[in-house]
């Protein structure tokens, strides 16, 4: 089944009960039980639901997983990938990621024992630098947030089974439209669904897929027991979602790619970073494993101010100021002042999030307008 097709039909057959094409929202708390531990298949909707049931199903479908896990945040499930982990185990991350994970990473996990390396990996063979006998987890973006680099999946998943170790693949800014990890040699990839998949500003959630039986085992275990799972509304609504996957990202991409040339062409414009840009310094790892570059695109003002920045944000027509992306409708956000001001700033200038870097969540609007709105 091709992936277009796998949006609508992947992973779905209609409702037992009444033939529902869509899967219903089982909105109940519990089930009714024969006898104790007589039941069809549900008996409490934290242990599992049936239309997140479906939900876990579409997700593995899209990413060529075996099993698919729905929680109630990105971060639910992030934090579920790191309860594999026990104090002293070692992590290597790059050092470009975005904010709530560091703060997750640093402020909660570190207290508990387990140390962190933040590297850059646009070269993959540094991550090796950093492996030893108490690293347990290689965690990824790519492209990351917010500076759109590019780290190449299959050399990282070369290193990650040399030293048996797990590598997990934040695949939110690509989706599986453009990239698919697990088919790349990883063995976690994790979504904040709240983004692309579900596509409407409308839900919070977080996903994990996996090909193999016994780490998914755990997962379930995890996501069980700590009971971070997301709600039947918000698995109906990324269904949903998830069925026009295909055709937005299509439009997504097309003005992405309008929007990061005319930036590029801008006399106000420093620096433009998306990976389709053949002056990015990993646009040849982009193109081999991705089907086309996304709609994510940061860019820096000439003179790096951060008032200018501010002033650009506040008064853009068409992109909204605001949190998060991947939605219908294009976005605009001050990432050292929004979505990572969790890190030191010093951290975050290293990488290259400084005052003036502005992010766009590219929507599925006009390209003309889009254009006109930048000015």
């Amino acid at each position: 089944m091709k992936f277009n097709t796998k949006t609508i039909h992947g992973g779905q057959k209609p409702d037992a009960a009444y033939g529902s094409v869509m899967p219903p929202i089982y909105q109940t708390s519990t089930f009714a039980q024969s006898t104790p531990g007589g039941h069809k298949g549900y008996e409490y909707s934290r242990s599992g639901n049936p239309t997140r049931h479906a939900l876990e199903n579409a997700f593995a479908s899209i990413e060529n997983g075996n099993y698919g896990l729905a929680f109630g945040s990105g971060l639910a499930a992030i934090d579920a990938v790191l309860k594999l982990l026990k104090s002293g185990d070692e992590v290597i991350s790059t050092n470009d990621l975005y904010g709530g994970t560091y703060r997750l990473f640093t402020k909660i996990y570190e207290d508990f024992g387990i140390k962190f390396h933040f590297i850059g990996m646009e070269n993959a063979e540094r991550i090796e630098d950093y492996v030893n006998k108490n690293t347990k987890l290689i965690w990824v973006e790519t492209p990351t947030n917010p500076m759109m680099n590019i780290i190449d999946i299959v050399a990282t998943a070369k290193i990650a089974k040399k030293y048996k170790v797990w590598l997990a693949v934040d695949n939110t800014f690509a989706t599986p439209y453009l990239q698919q990890p697990l088919d790349l040699g990883a063995d976690i990839v994790m979504h904040s669904a709240t983004k692309y998949l579900g596509g409407h500003s409308d839900l919070v959630m977080g996903a994990l897929i996996v090909k193999d039986k016994e780490l998914a085992d755990r997962l379930y275990f995890i996501q069980n027991a700590s009971g971070a799972v997301c709600g039947p509304q918000d698995a109906f609504l990324a269904l949903r979602g998830i069925k026009t996957l295909h055709l937005r990202m299509q439009r997504h991409c097309e003005n992405g790619k309008a929007v990061a040339l005319y930036l590029e062409s801008h006399p106000k414009i420093e620096n433009v970073y998306w990976p389709g840009l053949k002056n990015h310094p990993n646009h040849l790892i982009a193109k081999s494993q991705m089907n086309d570059f996304g709609s994510m695109v940061s860019f820096t003002t000439k003179g790096n101010n951060y008032d200018a920045s501010i002033r650009i944000v506040e008064n853009l027509k068409i992109f909204t100021l605001a949190e998060s992306l991947g939605g219908v409708e294009s976005l605009a956000g001050h990432p050292a002042s929004m979505m990572h001001a969790s890190i030191p700033k010093e951290e975050r200038e290293k990488t290259g999030v400084v005052d003036s870097l502005i992010r766009l969540s590219v929507g599925i609007e006009d390209e003309a307008d889009l254009k006109q709105a930048i000015g």
